[in-house]
């Protein structure tokens, strides 16, 4: 098992494939444990090969070296569906900071422009744009993509589980999943950043679970109850794994959206690959069973998946 100095747990989700109901359970238990402490935990035992995991650094290393010209060729500004290159610069995630301190590359399932989401105009699907001459890259993508959509839902199993619902609750959530890889690229804090300059600012995540794969480089930080922040170094063959908005929304804040950042004060280039596991666009977000009473009712009005991404996303690209 490895073992990590900060205080975040690491949960083995081995036993969520398991045939024995008691071994799911047991894993169930331990996700809601993190969930209502600090909504953040490490995961292992999750069964990504960890030679994909290191192609996937290495795809994201080898693109973020490119020429700013060859990078631009896949802008993001091209995609009406908000995939390809975002430049060093452009996201602010915290209010009144300057701009984040990173570069990115986004992609998502490959939807041709004829699908029918595509045509209902569904938010954030539609074609990938990829980087010209680089079939490595698109294929080392796709294949990840795919399983961790997988390990996405198998993560949701484990957080009905948890929350004392059907196993298969959240299987109409898991079925044509709005799920976005991302590939960051955070250089070294410059020796003099401007006030408040950090690779990533402070905020929470939008969706329902994000599985970060990173390098060992540090550098994220995860903000306590207290209001200090926690490091949340490498942990070999682990994925950190956090709530977002929507899980809050959707158990009525009884499990956590937790504020992080990233500050890359190692003096090398840092790399992560966050998952972001949003589920079907047209999926109800509701106050789930158990998680209301007369004396706490729900407190958000009803959304879709996709009402709640919109919401989300005017938030830092207003």
């Amino acid at each position: 098992m490895p073992t990590s100095d900060t205080p975040l747990p690491i949960v083995d989700i081995a036993g969520l494939a398991s045939d024995d109901p008691a071994a799911r359970a047991e894993v169930g238990r331990a996700i809601r444990a993190a969930c209502e402490d600090m909504g953040f935990m490490y995961v292992v035992g999750h069964g990504i090969d960890e030679g994909l995991r290191a192609d996937v650094l290495s795809e994201a290393a080898a693109f973020f070296a490119l020429p700013l010209e060859e990078k631009m060729a896949t802008d993001m500004k091209k995609s009406p569906c908000n995939r390809g290159y975002e430049e060093m610069g452009g996201q602010t995630l915290e209010a009144d900071a300057p701009p984040d301190l990173k570069e990115s590359f986004l992609m998502g399932a490959e939807l041709a422009p004829d699908d029918p989401r595509v045509l209902a105009g569904k938010f954030n699907q539609g074609p990938n744009q990829w980087p010209a001459g680089r079939p490595g890259f698109e294929a080392t993508m796709m294949r990840y993509h795919g399983e961790m959509n997988a390990l996405g839902a198998l993560m949701m199993r484990g957080v009905a589980l948890s929350l004392d619902l059907p196993e298969d609750h959240f299987a109409p959530f898991d079925t044509d999943p709005v799920s976005i890889l991302r590939l960051i690229h955070y250089p070294p804090q410059p020796p003099n950043p401007r006030p408040g300059e950090k690779g990533c600012g402070a905020h929470t995540d939008w969706g329902a679970l994000t599985l970060l794969m990173q390098d060992d480089t540090g550098g994220l930080q995860v903000r306590a109850e207290d209001g200090n922040w926690i490091d949340a170094p490498h942990v070999p063959g682990s994925f950190v794994v956090n709530l977002g908005d929507m899980m809050a929304r959707w158990t009525n804040d009884r499990y956590r959206s937790t504020e992080h950042r990233v500050i890359n004060v190692s003096g090398r280039d840092r790399y992560s690959v966050p998952f972001f596991y949003e589920g079907n666009a047209d999926e109800p977000v509701v106050c789930l069973p158990g998680c209301s009473s007369e004396a706490d009712p729900p407190r958000y009005a009803p959304t879709t998946v996709e009402g709640h991404l919109k919401e989300m996303y005017a938030r830092t690209y207003a």
